[in-house]
């Protein structure tokens, strides 16, 4: 009895699948009679919990303005200009692993495959701390400033915006080996495996520098207060402070390939292997772009001024200088 009770209600339950599957579709609810109209459901993107819009930037509290970051590998530096400081971080989930005295208004910030480096603006020094545990390494005094920080594999190039120059550090004793003239006020600095570039803020150029000895290979034109660089494999991007710009230079021979809009003040910037992403600080926000045609393919909101940028593998990091904290996209 239970068994042909069963399979009555197997029976009944198919036919009204069927009837509901066959239903004309003029008798469906249309979005225009009041129901919501929903994207179809792809089932892949249920399986890897990925099927609904949300916003997956997480944020952490670091240090006082920071202003910049480097990743060595297995740890996210920030510099923390006001704090005089910097914050290792655990990328997996943002605990915060340290947190290190430097020098005077610490900016830029460089890894180069064993310690970091951290350019003190407030007295014109580096710092080194030992990247396994922050130790500091050493102290070294330069003439005409510290801003920013490129590594060649060999040397450490530093921004003088004081002296209008770049200067090559040995890493490994800390030697100052010699300085370089470049443009007015240089800022933001990239290395593109052979040649070091240089912006310079206040004549909107930057400068190409061949890394072995310095040579000056060329100045080129881009937008108003070039601050930021980075290097995509081919082209070098740099971020135009002065307006809502990014220039793309081809590293070859300087050729400008484009200049895009992203939004006010552009800051930091990053390569991901195929995007790069900008930090607008005039609005808060952060911009993917296309590395290949400069195309926008997303803008993300984070934390107050965005400014330094960077890449862990499989993270974009900014630090947002007003807010004190590091957004993870």
């Amino acid at each position: 009895m239970k068994r042909s009770a069963s399979v009555v209600l197997i029976l009944f339950l198919s036919l009204t699948c069927i009837a509901i599957a066959q239903q004309p579709a003029s008798t469906a609810i249309t979005a225009t009679e009041g129901a919501t109209s929903n994207p179809p459901i792809n089932p892949l993107q249920i399986a890897l919990l990925h099927w609904y819009p949300a916003n997956r930037i997480t944020q952490f509290a670091v240090g006082w303005d920071p202003v910049a970051m480097a990743f060595d590998g297995a740890s996210l530096w920030v510099s923390n200009v006001a704090g005089a400081n910097v914050t290792r971080i655990r990328p997996s989930d943002g605990l915060i692993l340290g947190t290190f005295p430097v020098g005077i208004e610490p900016w830029g910030i460089v890894f180069d495959g064993a310690n970091i480096w951290v350019a003190n603006n407030g007295d014109f020094t580096l710092t080194e701390l030992r990247g396994s545990d922050g130790t500091k390494l050493r102290t070294v005094q330069v003439p005409g400033g510290t801003y920013f920080l490129a590594f060649d594999g060999n040397g450490l190039w530093v921004t003088n915006p004081a002296g209008n120059s770049v200067t090559k550090v040995r890493v490994t004793d800390g030697a100052i080996l010699r300085s370089f003239p470049v443009g007015t006020a240089p800022s933001g600095i990239a290395f593109d495996g052979r040649n070091v570039w240089v912006a310079n803020e206040q004549d909107n150029t930057v400068t190409k520098l061949r890394a072995s000895d310095g040579k000056n290979l060329g100045s080129f034109k881009v937008g108003n207060i070039p601050n930021s660089i980075a290097f995509d494999g081919t082209n070098i991007w740099v971020t135009n402070a002065g307006d809502t710009t990014v220039t793309k230079l081809r590293a070859a021979d300087g050729a400008l390939q484009g200049t895009f809009t992203v939004g006010l003040s552009p800051d930091g910037l990053t390569f991901d292997g195929r995007n790069v992403w900008v930090a607008v600080s005039g609005t808060n926000s952060v911009v993917k772009l296309n590395a290949a045609d400069g195309s926008i393919l997303g803008t993300f909101p984070v934390g107050g001024v965005p400014e330094g940028m960077a890449f862990d593998g499989a993270n974009v990091w900014v630090a947002n200088e007003s807010s004190s904290t590091i957004s993870k996209l």
